[in-house]
């Protein structure tokens, strides 16, 4: 081989690793935000959808952030004029969800997970489960579960359509982004092997079917897969979410255990669906589905990997939580 030829071929291998490392997969959840707005939300700014709860328009400002325009979408501000201004990276699976049924939690929360538990931070970092909101309403919306609301709730943020009930901790997004999140949400589940309710399942399916993906939602998928290296397969349509859908796991790999006996985690992905947590105060029990596991106090709360290990212990099923 010619001299010529042997350095455009180390060009061209210099170039395609290159190529490679621009695309790949951000393994934190600062750098998953940026990816997000150079690679997947670039042009998205002034047209389009807009934030994902409110569809308003914004301008990029630093890294990964962005000044709303309100008046773009009629927002009124609810409470906090700052955070309403800005915006800021919805975990549409909140964090506090799906750290809430890993260990590295239970041992010192989010903080724990991020620097001991390589799944979190897999889950974390996850492209296909983030979106611009307003502040504001990614505040409200907190850990809630999606909803639907009864007709006479009112609309918080002026013309907005998404809505919240604080009392019964439930968020209802607009229609434009239900099926959206429906889909995230199998996505997350499935790939993580996540448990959901019932009750949460047939929602979610419902809106998956009332609201298929529309163009934005494909591209979305697409400019994310170049990034993360695989499409939602429930955006695609390679896969379908039936009630009692049994996850692929695809995301959990034991290659990822984390070695810290700090933050000792599920052994097996399988655990996950039969985690309970015992509240220490009550001496009752709750399974991941049930109300009680969200509200249970990081403080208060005590795992145990199955009924048995939490009834020798002392504690109780609680009244208003059955298994499934």
């Amino acid at each position: 081989m010619s001299l010529f030829k042997c350095q455009i071929s180390v060009l061209s291998i210099i170039l395609l690793l290159f190529s490679f490392s621009l695309n790949a997969a951000p393994n934190s959840f600062t750098q998953a935000k940026t990816l997000s707005k150079n690679e997947v939300y670039l042009d998205q700014h002034q047209q389009g959808e807009g934030t994902l709860y409110c569809g308003c328009q914004w301008e990029w400002v630093g890294k990964s952030g962005g000044r709303v325009d309100l008046a773009s979408c009629g927002y009124q501000t609810r409470k906090q004029a700052s955070r309403a201004e800005r915006i800021e990276w919805e975990h549409i699976v909140p964090a506090w969800v799906f750290g809430h049924q890993r260990q590295c939690w239970q041992n010192g929360g989010r903080k724990n997970c991020v620097s001991s538990d390589p799944v979190f931070q897999k889950m974390e970092a996850d492209m296909h489960n983030l979106a611009p909101s307003i502040g504001e309403v990614n505040g409200d919306r907190s850990n809630f579960s999606f909803g639907q609301l009864s007709s006479n709730t009112p609309y918080p943020y002026g013309m907005c359509r998404s809505r919240v009930d604080f009392k019964q901790k439930i968020f209802e997004p607009r229609n434009e982004v239900k099926g959206q999140v429906a889909r995230v949400y199998f996505y997350m589940h499935d790939r993580y092997n996540l448990s959901m309710s019932r009750q949460q399942q047939q929602l979610l399916m419902a809106w998956n079917n009332q609201y298929p993906a529309n163009d934005w939602e494909i591209k979305r998928d697409q400019r994310i897969a170049k990034v993360m290296g695989h499409h939602n397969p429930f955006v695609t349509g390679e896969r379908n979410w039936t009630l009692g859908h049994k996850n692929s796991g695809e995301g959990v790999s034991s290659k990822l255990a984390p070695t810290s006996a700090k933050s000792t985690q599920l052994t097996k992905p399988s655990e996950i669906n039969s985690q309970i947590k015992g509240n220490r105060n009550s001496l009752k029990y709750h399974l991941a589905h049930c109300t009680g596991f969200k509200t249970t106090s990081s403080k208060n709360a005590v795992m145990f990997s199955n009924e048995s290990e939490a009834q020798s212990a002392g504690y109780t099923l609680a009244g208003n939580c059955k298994a499934q």
